[in-house]
């Protein structure tokens, strides 16, 4: 789009030519009023209050769309009016229960009434009953209702799903004698809101969807809200922490909402999370995850010593997830180096290496993409991802850039995803055979790649995989006939040329892609992608967590940075857990376990843990301060919620002979080689401007580096025939600390499809035996998950009471198992 610039309110404002005049306002910081619309996503024109005149003429600053020399008048006298009228509409018959409603002091129907000056109301008609609605985690009060449509568009234009839309209402009919004496957009938008409620698309009781709850996020009044918060607390009562998503590496901004817990007990409570909803969306798990913390009433000296002892005379090796802060990662570093301890983080070190080899073929230490990178292409491709359970806001953002760039892409996975394939019908999903990601990236770089700039070794390596094969095919053709036809009155003869059609057989060449079959995908895939990459000009690639501890892993991260040199693709690795980056870039990761062990929110010889569990208490991540590393390479604060009366393991440093007062004095020392600035913890920002821009800490520096043009021949890499299980977890779950959350605790199961249960003539409930060839076994239950298709179930490990590890020692996410010792229940 070219730069152009207008004027709005005689300030002269750039835009890009065809985006919508109400997002230039914002960016410039002048202030139209809008119920409706939601950044990121489509107009709905339901509440016209960001009527302007443009040139002239009356129109809705968010469905305008900016052109050359346009000039905007966002106030007159006219347009005060007719916002006044509309919010007097809004107004009629809304109930007066300020003093309980849950949106009461941040309603933006609340705000724009005082706002406007509505102090008296010239409107009148018959109330509906609307009763209120129970849809799982999220309660509906249709009275409170403006039907704005901000749900609505949410769920289709960003999340993907399409859950919500309007349905009729059976309010009373306008007189028509309102229309004399109603302004004109404040009569539309009435009559519109008599016929009009919020219902659930599929017509069931209760939302069959993710959950995300980002429609009670947008809700700009009370209609809308969290079960579990409604009643619970008013708004301007809670003190809004800001931090990060601590769940996974989108590391969202949220809010934690906190207040004391009741008024005979002033220990603080988290009561919800809120989000900033045009910038940042949120999962089911970072909504509804909040209350993990590790509630401990005081320090265990004695426990503490026996730690810190143990360090000094036992401890060889220390092993932990990602789920911790830049900062802890840094003096888990910094404890290697000074006392030669291993340290141990198996996923981190597989990311670890994947990044490695990526960087030998790009060029680069980091990948080139982001999310908002993603969100702004108009076409999309994914691979190597669960990526509605791994990494919902990747999903979301792939969603929401074929919806509204009029985008188009494709999903690679092996296993069906009824959600992911509804996104649009310009998301071609290809379920694959388990293994064929290596195929997938040689395909990518084959259809892609520049040729022309490719080296020649490739590029004839590449033209292996293709043969040429004569086809003979049937073609409609028009043929001009020339006849001499007598004109009838005339006598005359004239010549007649017509045109008649006739089938012929053509022979031509086909280019037969030997990838294509090594997929598992459709023979004629290629020709699909090519009719979807019509007026396509940018382009995204997210890779997830399933080529990590691929076999041909090496090999894969290598093509990914051939990807990135020799084709338009803007790629992201997605980073695994929370932290996966960050500790990737900071820690020296070691292979082989010592003798033994001091385990961090994993199990050791001596154990340290926020889960509850352990022979010393941690803080959980909504008890620390510190920063993560997002998947969007930005280095982001997140912010204690809750206080911890027990240890970190900034006390077991300083015991050990650091000394540092607190964990973020080490922010500044983060390792500037990796990217990391030297910027203290307290200087680091966390918002998003007007304009859309992720102003949160900083981001990191890439490094550029030598790269080299060597790949490994294609290896055709399968499981074992039969039965096999994913490791992955369900839709609102990413770690045992979601699970310790009490909207979200339940116990594991084996998440299986509607198919697989028909296939094996089973029930959900039923309990089922797991074994490997190593000797493995498991008995676990049978649950149904709708979300999934396909013959591959989900065997999850946010569940500590159930051990997969057995299953999937290598870390590879597929594995092969005998399954059997069906009881049914």
């Amino acid at each position: 789009m070219n730069d152009i610039t207008i004027t709005i309110d005689g300030k002269a404002c750039l835009a890009k030519e065809g985006e919508y005049v109400l997002g230039v306002a914002r960016r410039n910081n002048i202030f139209i009023p809008a119920l409706c619309y939601v950044t990121n996503c489509s107009p709905t024109l339901a509440c016209r209050l960001c009527l302007v005149d443009i040139d002239g003429k009356r129109a809705y600053s968010c469905n305008a769309r900016a052109k050359e020399g346009m000039n905007v008048i966002t106030k007159s006298e006219e347009i005060e009016k007719e916002r006044r009228a509309i919010m007097e509409i809004y107004d009629v018959n809304h109930p007066l229960e300020c003093g309980v409603c849950d949106q009461s002091g941040e309603c933006e129907l609340q705000n724009y009434t005082l706002h406007m000056g509505v102090d008296a109301q010239h409107h009148c008609i018959a109330d509906t009953h609307r009763p209120t609605k129970q849809w799982g985690r999220i309660h509906y009060d249709a009275s409170l209702c403006i039907v704005c449509e901000r749900c609505v568009t949410v769920c289709k234009d960003m999340i993907g799903e399409s859950a919500l839309k309007t349905v009729p209402r059976g309010g009373a009919e306008l007189d028509k004698t309102w229309k004399d004496k109603t302004e004109k957009d404040a009569y539309a938008m009435w009559n519109k809101l008599q016929k009009s409620i919020i219902g659930i698309a599929s017509g069931a009781e209760s939302l069959d969807c993710t959950q995300c709850g980002e429609c009670t996020a947008v809700c700009p009044v009370g209609a809308l809200v969290g079960s579990d918060f409604q009643y619970s607390s008013n708004a301007w009562e809670l003190k809004k922490i800001p931090a990060s998503n601590p769940h996974s590496s989108d590391c969202s901004l949220l809010f934690y909402d906190v207040k004391q817990t009741s008024i005979s007990n002033p220990e603080p409570k988290i009561y919800r999370v809120s989000s900033e909803h045009n910038y940042a969306p949120l999962h089911a798990g970072a909504r509804y995850g909040f209350d993990f913390q590790n509630e401990v009433t005081c320090k265990d000296e004695k426990a503490f010593e026996t730690v810190v002892e143990s360090l000094k005379t036992k401890v060889d090796t220390i092993a932990f997830e990602s789920y911790i802060t830049n900062e802890e990662a840094f003096i888990l570093q910094k404890l290697k180096e000074t006392y030669g301890y291993k340290l141990i983080n198996p996923e981190a070190k597989r990311y670890q290496e994947f990044l490695k080899h990526y960087a030998s073929t790009s060029g680069k230490s980091l990948y080139s993409g982001d999310l908002e990178r993603v969100r702004s292409s108009n076409f999309v491709v994914s691979f190597a991802s669960a990526i509605k359970t791994d990494s919902p806001n990747a999903g979301y953002a792939m969603n929401n850039a074929i919806g509204m760039n009029k985008g188009a892409g494709l999903y690679f996975h092996p296993i069906p995803d009824p959600v992911v394939s509804a996104y649009s019908k310009n998301l071609l999903c290809i379920t694959h055979k388990v293994g064929a990601e290596e195929a997938i990236a040689y395909f990518l770089l084959d259809f892609f790649g520049d040729k022309e700039a490719m080296p020649k070794a490739l590029t004839s390596y590449l033209a292996t995989f293709h043969t040429i094969e004569k086809k003979t095919i049937q073609e409609n053709i028009k043929e001009d006939v020339k006849e001499m036809v007598k004109d009838e009155e005339s006598g005359e003869e004239k010549e007649v040329i017509t045109s008649v059609s006739k089938v012929v057989e053509k022979e031509i060449e086909v280019d037969t892609n030997a990838l294509v079959s090594l997929i598992g995908a459709e023979a004629d895939v290629s020709d699909k992608i090519t009719k979807l990459l019509d007026k396509k000009d940018s382009f995204s690639l997210m890779v997830g967590e399933d080529v990590y501890a691929h076999p041909r892993a090496k090999n894969i991260a290598k093509l990914l940075g051939l990807i990135e040199r020799f084709t338009p693709f803007s790629v992201v690795i997605i980073p695994s857990r929370t932290n996966t980056l960050g500790v990737s870039l900071i820690c020296d990761l070691d292979e082989e376990k010592g003798n033994y062990i001091l385990g961090y929110n994993t199990q050791g010889d001596v154990t340290l843990s926020a889960l509850g569990k352990g022979d010393l208490a941690m803080p959980a991540l909504n008890q620390q301060e510190g920063t993560f590393s997002s998947m969007n390479k930005r280095v982001v604060p997140t912010n204690a919620a809750l206080p911890f009366k027990g240890y970190c393991l900034n006390d077991i440093a300083n015991a050990l002979g650091f000394e540092a007062e607190w964990t973020i004095d080490y922010t500044p020392l983060l390792p500037a080689q990796k990217g990391f600035k030297a910027q203290k913890f307290d200087d680091l920002p966390n918002q998003y401007e007007n304009d859309g821009r992720e102003n949160r800490g900083y981001l990191l520096e890439t490094q550029n580096l030598t790269c080299n043009d060597e790949v490994e021949p294609l290896i055709s890499f399968t499981c074992k025939e039969g039965d096999m299980v994913y490791l992955a977890n369900p839709v609102h779950q990413f770690s045992a600390f979601t699970n310790r959350a009490h909207q979200l605790n339940e116990a594991g199961a084996l998440y299986v499809s509607k198919a697989f249960l028909e296939a094996k003539n089973l029930k959900s409930g039923d309990m089922l035996t797991l074994e490997n060839d190593a000797g493995a076994k498991l008995v676990i239950v049978l649950k149904e998950e709708p979300m999934i298709g396909g013959m591959i179930p989900y065997l999850p490990d946010f569940d500590t009471k159930i051990d997969v590890t057995p299953f999937f020692k290598e870390g590879y996410r597929f594995a092969s198992v005998t399954m059997k010792g069906v009881a049914h229940v």
